[in-house]
């Protein structure tokens, strides 16, 4: 007796089911008889005792004992739990598969493999994000805030695990795996001048993660020099202070023209998350208000529309 995962693919669902193989066909004339299967239809609903399949059943408790001995002796149930009963014990009993088979040898089909179902489903790349791809594998570095206090206002981030989000979403968009460590500290990615050699991504605002800083001033929409996290300033006067706000910028990088600058960063961590909420489920969108050169300048700001306290809807707002 073996269990097994059958694994189908179709209509971009991966589904999976565990059978029960037989080794024999006298354990199949057990299955196949008629109250021998109700009782297991009714287990495979629920866990029940042998005197509530009797009840259910209308039969009398000793076939039923019967029928549970012959099936707890080929696995096709198992027990689960006990009770105490007028001094005894009754047991509680389960299906233990949802299926069962009698596997043949051979004759086994190569079924496609998960990889290629995914390359098959794959988004299409934002344009905003269409640099930071090459030979179909991500291309870039992710940069966040060290956790610990640096920079000139020592400070610490808060942001910097919105890196897995984003970094899930991205891997949605490869059709492989990208060798190498993408993501690195503030501190380390400047230390090891690795600035200006690399796609970047920027999560934070420049207030907590000083390679953000470092680019700020080449920004349409900037965060206030003389405090950052008084809010941002687009080329009108327009200031942007709330919480919830949020930048997306894409610049030429300043050292190095044949890279980019993607910064998701807000004027709180609430605005950062904003950001990389309205980046991975809006991407496309957001790439419609790019211009010529593939610059790009906006503000957004999330919201919690349910009432649970955190972010699920984020609209543009510059």
């Amino acid at each position: 007796m073996r269990k097994k995962t059958i694994i189908s693919y179709g209509n971009g669902n991966t589904i999976s089911k565990k059978i029960l193989m037989l080794e024999n066909v006298t354990d199949i004339k057990i299955l196949s008889n008629n109250i021998a299967w109700k009782i297991i239809e009714l287990l495979s609903s629920k866990p029940m005792y042998p005197a509530e399949v009797a009840k259910e059943l209308k039969l009398y408790d000793q076939t039923v004992y019967y029928y549970i001995r012959k099936l707890a002796r080929i696995g096709a149930i198992e027990q689960v739990g006990t009770r105490l009963i007028r001094g005894g014990t009754a047991r509680l009993f389960s299906a233990s598969s949802p299926s069962f088979g009698l596997e043949l040898e051979g004759n086994a089909e190569k079924l496609e493999s998960p990889n290629n179902t995914k390359y098959e489903k794959r988004k299409n790349i934002p344009d905003i994000l269409k640099e930071f791809y090459e030979n179909n594998s991500f291309s870039g570095l992710i940069v966040v805030g060290a956790p610990d206090p640096h920079g000139p206002y020592k400070s610490s981030s808060r942001d910097g695990h919105y890196a897995v989000h984003l970094s899930f979403y991205l891997g949605t968009l490869s059709e492989s795996y990208t060798s190498g460590f993408i993501v690195k500290l503030d501190v380390d990615a400047k230390a090891e001048k690795d600035i200006d050699n690399r796609n970047l991504i920027l999560i934070g605002g420049p207030g907590t993660n000083i390679v953000t800083s470092e680019f700020n001033r080449y920004l349409q929409i900037k965060f206030n020099e003389d405090n950052y996290w008084s809010g941002l300033t687009d080329q009108s006067g327009r200031i942007f202070n709330m919480d919830n706000h949020g930048l997306i910028a894409k610049i030429n990088n300043p050292y190095n023209k044949d890279k980019k600058i993607l910064i998701l960063a807000g004027v709180r961590s609430i605005g950062t998350k904003a950001s990389v909420i309205a980046l991975t489920n809006y991407g496309n969108k957001i790439s419609d208000n790019s211009s010529t050169d593939n610059q790009l300048a906006l503000v957004v700001q999330g919201f919690d529309m349910n009432a649970d306290g955190k972010i699920d809807h984020v609209d543009i707002v510059s």
